[in-house]
């Protein structure tokens, strides 16, 4: 009892705890109080009985509001004691989301008799990422409470939910150990003889060779895993014991029902590395040198060919990429990940591996703004969950995916719970085809929790759209336009509007470290402009200087010696229109600019080229009315607030107005509204509801460029209310 070895009647409260924990230590818990012990030896003795008097009645305090016993409270804590966090890039899952996340996959899985205990125990669920155990936990709760609802006793379970169906692993053994105790915590009086939670061999091991924890299962079904978790190098104290021992984990690919993830969201990519200042932050962790960062590189490298790993993408591609090996036909995949994940060009193969071997998908996000749009704790990025059956040997893919936009994140477990019924038990939700009427909503109560729309998705990867959306009309208004419909809110049938992928009309410019990257790649180097510059470049985002259509280039490219045939090259890509590659709603006007002169698009502005120039006009217009910042919108990625980014791959999809198409009275018609807005301002993109310029101009390109009447640009209007109402587009700026 605490009361033995710390309160006022205990002379020397620092030495008895100390002896306490070493008698601890010889059962085991090494990764817990070997820690605890050290800090306890290393308090002045003169101040030790004060603080750890105060740390007693902090603990009482803790106790007796029963918060001791959550483990939510274990896992915040822990995870803001992680020294290697940043490298890690561990985010502890909220519970009420993993409750979310657990509860969809396991409604997914087919063919169970909850009444059977036996039946069960023959199912495998997997998390190789499981820091402290949230989403393992969660799954277990669900197994256990279908049990018990149809009349077993969830205690039967215990001891093969421990022993046979529970795998976890971590890089991190004070982690596997927390998962260990939150799991055993469950049924506390029923014994187990062992478990399947591993720590991962991880950096430079005894013989040499480096290891890449739970990756290396990516080209294999056995590792060598650490026992004794007490090593000083893994974190877990000054002393470890006696014996070291390591066993051997089979995790078998195509061996598990459940996989379910909140992977690592690090990467190795040149920019990660500069801001963090290691050369590979994905394994810089428990002071890795340089060199064993590089060999753990080559290391990935190797494991990785065939898989959906993408060095932008980060580790959590790599994670995904493992769960699918792992995972059984017909099994259930749940994810925690960033929500670029259904949008950047770097997670291309990822919806590809999801569309040809996945069905049953449903993808969550949350339409709100900062820390809010979040499954994790503290992680500061929006994200999203991904839940999908993987096929089995005899069916097929069908692309559809139900889009699940939740206003705000669960905030306790009652909504966890009522959202997701609501999710599994909808017989049919409203599609995206069905026209400009909005999706299911989701209730709480008499409170909207979110809307539910199902959507198609192709099988090569593009992006997909229907995440972080408030109201679905305006996806549904989105997708009209991309199929050559306009379908307005309020208007009974859609009227035929040509669009087309605008790679199909023009080409493309180059990625900026193609101009001006350390040669070989790059043949100019930047500098101030010059108004007499040969090769003047419209580079970077400069709000304030970029309120009208044209725009005025920023700097000059100077051709490195001995580059002049390359700089040919490239300057051939020169023209004057330029589409935003990264879009602040919330502080841009412009999703496209024009310059006078013909000029290099650098990192904020890529180069869009036509061989018609009348086309040049047309497509400046169109993208900056309502219609074209709805098109951008909806094919960028929304993933920081009031910003969407569109990588020059995504954009060759981009759908914009089908210039082909128009006749030279439009084309004309273009060209004068272009003359009449060159010096007009325009506010940024989120006041386009407010905007006066960028009504004319709605009504102009509406009802003069494209011939339709009054009731479409109302419509067109209204359309820009509602975008202007996205917290994807204000990022809750103030108006």
């Amino acid at each position: 009892p605490l009361r033995l070895v710390c309160s006022r009647d205990v002379a020397n409260p620092q030495r008895e705890i100390g002896d306490e924990w070493t008698r601890i230590l010889a059962i085991n818990y090494w990764p817990i109080f070997a820690v605890a012990r050290d800090i306890v030896q290393q308090l002045p003795p003169a101040e030790a009985s004060r603080i750890l008097r105060l740390l007693e009645y902090t603990a009482g305090d803790v106790a007796a509001s029963g918060a001791n016993v959550e483990h939510d409270l274990t896992g915040r804590v822990f995870q803001r004691l992680i020294v290697d966090r940043k490298y890690l890039a561990t985010f502890y899952t909220l519970p009420a989301s993993a409750a979310l996340l657990a509860r969809l996959a396991v409604a997914k899985l087919q063919g169970v008799d909850w009444s059977d205990a036996d039946a069960i125990g023959e199912l495998r669920i997997g998390d190789f990422a499981c820091g402290t155990g949230a989403l393992l936990s969660a799954v277990y709760e669900q197994l256990a409470a279908r049990h018990e609802r149809e009349g077993g006793n969830p205690a039967d379970l215990h001891r093969t939910m421990m022993e046979d169906v529970l795998y976890g692993c971590d890089v991190m053994p004070s982690a596997i150990h927390i998962t260990s105790s939150t799991l055993s915590g469950a049924q506390p009086t029923v014994g187990y003889g062992s478990s399947r939670l591993y720590t991962m061999p991880y950096g430079r091991l005894s013989d040499g060779s480096v290891s890449i924890g739970s990756l290396e299962l990516l080209q294999s079904s056995s590792i060598q895993t650490q026992f004794n978790m007490s090593d000083p190098a893994m974190r877990t104290g000054s002393m470890g014991e006696e014996t070291a021992a390591s066993v051997p984990a089979d995790i078998a690919d195509e061996g598990f029902d459940i996989v379910i993830m909140n992977p690592p969201f690090t990467s190795n990519t040149a920019k990660e590395a500069d801001r963090i200042g290691k050369f590979a932050p994905a394994f810089a962790a428990f002071n890795s040198t340089d060199k064993d960062q590089r060999d753990m590189t080559r290391h990935l490298s190797r494991l990785k060919k065939g898989t959906c790993y993408h060095g932008h993408a980060g580790m959590a591609s790599a994670f995904a990429a493992l769960a699918h090996r792992k995972l059984k036909p017909g099994g259930i995949v749940g994810f925690v990940l960033p929500l670029t994940a259904v949008a950047a060009s770097s997670w291309r193969k990822f919806r590809q591996m999801m569309a040809e071997n996945y069905t049953d998908l449903t993808i969550l996000s949350i339409a709100a703004n900062g820390s809010n749009t979040s499954f994790s704790s503290d992680t500061g990025i929006a994200e999203c969950l991904i839940i999908a059956r993987k096929l089995t040997r005899t069916e097929e893919p069908n692309h559809r995916a139900t889009f699940v936009s939740l206003t705000q994140r669960p905030r306790g477990f009652t909504q966890a719970k009522t959202v997701a019924a609501s999710i599994s038990e909808c017989a049919e939700a409203r599609q995206i085809e069905d026209g400009p009427y909005g999706g299911t909503t989701l209730l709480i109560g008499n409170d909207i929790a979110g809307e539910m729309l199902t959507c198609s998705y192709s099988q090569s990867g593009d992006v997909w759209g229907g995440v972080r959306v408030l109201d679905y009309s305006l996806a549904q208004t989105a997708y009209a336009l991309s199929q050559s419909k306009l379908w307005l809110p309020a208007m009974s049938d859609a009227v035929e509007l040509k669009t087309a992928a605008l790679n199909d009309l023009g080409s493309l410019g180059l990625y900026d470290l193609d101009i001006t990257g350390q040669p070989p790649q790059g043949p100019f180097t930047r500098q101030v402009h010059s108004p007499t510059a040969t090769y003047p470049a419209l580079w970077n985002h400069n709000a304030k200087k970029e309120t009208k259509l044209v725009c005025e280039p920023d700097s000059q490219l100077i051709v490195r010696h001995g580059m002049e045939s390359k700089a040919t090259s490239v300057w051939s890509t020169a023209s004057r229109c330029h589409y935003s590659r990264d879009f602040r709603f919330n502080s841009q006007p412009l999703a496209a600019a024009f310059t006078e002169r013909e000029s290099i698009g650098g990192r904020a502005w890529p180069n869009v080229v036509f061989a018609d120039e009348r086309f040049d006009y047309a497509f400046i217009v169109w993208s900056n009315s309502t219609l074209g910042l709805l098109s951008y919108w909806w094919h960028s990625s929304r993933q920081q607030d009031g910003r969407g980014q569109i990588s020059i791959r995504a954009a060759d999809s981009l759908p914009i107005l089908d210039l082909r198409t128009l006749t030279d009275a439009q084309l004309t018609t273009a060209r004068e509204i272009f003359d009449d807005f060159r010096e007009r301002d325009l506010k940024p993109a989120y006041l386009a509801d407010a905007d006066e310029n960028r009504a004319l101009l709605d009504r102009r390109v509406v009802c003069e460029m494209l011939g339709f009447g009054a009731d479409v640009y109302a419509g067109v209007r209204l359309v820009a209310a509602k975008w202007c109402g996205e917290p994807s587009v204000h990022g809750g700026k103030g108006r």
